[in-house]
């Protein structure tokens, strides 16, 4: 590969594929990150250059190491290019739980925004949501009653973040609330970040029907802070590659549904 293939290999993609490597090694130089993308080490350069800037990796005489991954797994950008296969399985079978003329009030996890790019060939519908990247998805279309919840927005997440009682959506009662968090056990469910755990909190309990969307690659994990317990969910999808015992063990505390990973290709 040479810079020319730049063209089909995006800067964010070379940026995750960067990070990725970082991430199960202690440090890299580079001329191992540039060996690794096959780009130049000007190119490479640039890309460490800006990732240092944003706080993602950090550079010391030699080479480079990746920040806690509680800073990369925050951004918008790198948690759009991961999974991707195994969100829109999950959309699907999400879609199926949606009717026109209902409410539904999405978060600003990756997970639903491929949910939310399915809602505009549904009909009539409200939606609520403090995600920008969904607030694009439903702009034009006036089949969509769309309201803007949260606070302040917050340039990483790419969303709007409000304390609890300084964000409207304490005032909704939607028929379906859809959600994403970075991990979950078989009882209890993770969040790297508490003020988006105050946020999501504040959301989860404006549904009637509040459904959890998790690939496998979030199944059997912790993260810093305690979500809600599954038990808080009435529903939880999940994608068919989760461990059968696990599926079993969360299905103790709410309705599962399994999406086919290989159906999305």
């Amino acid at each position: 590969m040479n810079d020319a293939d730049s063209v089909r290999i995006s800067r964010t993609l070379r940026q995750r594929m960067m990070v990725d490597h970082l991430s199960g090694v202690t440090a890299a130089t580079a001329a191992e990150l540039a060996a690794l993308t096959g780009m130049s080490l000007m190119t490479v350069h640039r890309d460490i250059d800006d990732l240092a800037r944003r706080g993602i990796l950090r550079k010391f005489h030699g080479g480079v190491s990746v920040l806690p991954t509680t800073v990369f797994e925050s951004s918008s950008e790198f948690r759009l290019q991961t999974q991707t296969i195994a969100k829109s399985a999950l959309a699907v079978v999400a879609l199926g739980m949606i009717e026109p003329g209902m409410s539904v009030m999405i978060d600003d996890s990756t997970t639903v925004l491929a949910l939310a790019r399915l809602l505009n060939n549904v009909g009539p519908l409200t939606v609520i949501t403090n995600y920008r990247q969904a607030i694009e998805e439903f702009r034009d279309n006036d089949d969509i009653r769309l309201i803007v919840a949260g606070g302040q927005y917050s340039r990483t997440h790419d969303s709007f973040i409000a304390m609890p009682g300084y964000s409207s959506v304490e005032a909704y009662a939607v028929d379906l609330v859809f959600q994403s968090t970075s991990t979950m056990g078989d009882s209890m469910t993770y969040h790297q970040e508490q003020e988006i755990v105050l946020m999501k909190r504040a959301m989860l309990h404006s549904g009637t029907r509040r459904v959890l969307m998790m690939d496998a690659s979030k199944v059997g994990r912790t993260s810093l802070h305690h979500y809600v317990p599954v038990s808080d969910f009435t529903d939880v999808i999940l994608t068919d590659d989760v461990d059968p015992e696990m599926v079993e063990r969360i299905a103790q505390h709410a309705a599962v549904h399994l999406a086919p990973v290989g159906a999305a290709d």
